[in-house]
C-alpha cells in the first residue's frame, strides 16, 4: 500500500512532527513503552513488529525522540490509536495533542467511521480531540492478557 505522507512540519518551539519511520529512534520508545502501566515489560523485537505494522508519528527535538503515537488501522474503517507518550522533559507543550491531531488529520485517515482508544489517566487531553467515553459499552468484548510481557516465574523464556 502506498500512502501518502505529509511532509515534516515544526512549530514555533523547534519540535518536528514527523511520520518518517526512519526517523523513529526504537531504543527511546521500547525504553519508554516497556516502563508503561499498559505495557510493562514488553520485547523490543515485540515493539519493533508493533511499528512496522502501524502508521506511527513521531516528534523530535534537535534531533533526538521527544514523543511517539502509534494507530493500527485498516485505512479505510477503523483507528486504534496507542502508544501515546511525549518524554517528561518535553510534557506540557501539546506535544501530545499535536501528534493525535496530525493523525486525525492524515490524508489517508479521512472518512473513518470509528476511532477507538483505551487510557487509564488521559481522557481531558482525548477529549481535546474529539473522543468520547463509549455510548453503548456492553457491545464491546476483549481478550485482554495483561502480563503478556511479564517473565515467568522461574525465569525462563
Amino acid at each position: 500500500m502506498s500512502l501518502l505522507t505529509p511532509a515534516p512540519i515544526a512549530n514555533e518551539q523547534s519540535y518536528l512532527l514527523s511520520f518518517d519511520k526512519e526517523l523513529l529512534q526504537l531504543e527511546v520508545i521500547h525504553g519508554f513503552l516497556s516502563q508503561t502501566y499498559w505495557s510493562p515489560g514488553i520485547p523490543k523485537e515485540t515493539v519493533a513488529r508493533a511499528v512496522e505494522h502501524s502508521l506511527c508519528v513521531g516528534v523530535y527535538f534537535e534531533g533526538r525522540q521527544a514523543g511517539f503515537a502509534r494507530l493500527v488501522t485498516d485505512y479505510t474503517t477503523f483507528a486504534y490509536l496507542c502508544d501515546v507518550f511525549v518524554l517528561e522533559e518535553h510534557q506540557r507543550k501539546g506535544l501530545a495533542k499535536w501528534m493525535v491531531q496530525a493523525l486525525q488529520a492524515h490524508p489517508e485517515l479521512q472518512g473513518l467511521r470509528r476511532w477507538m482508544l483505551a487510557t487509564a489517566d488521559a481522557h481531558a487531553l482525548y477529549a481535546q480531540c474529539g473522543f468520547t467515553p463509549l455510548t453503548q459499552p456492553e457491545r464491546f468484548m476483549q481478550v485482554h492478557q495483561p502480563t503478556m510481557y511479564a517473565a515467568p516465574a522461574n525465569g525462563q523464556h
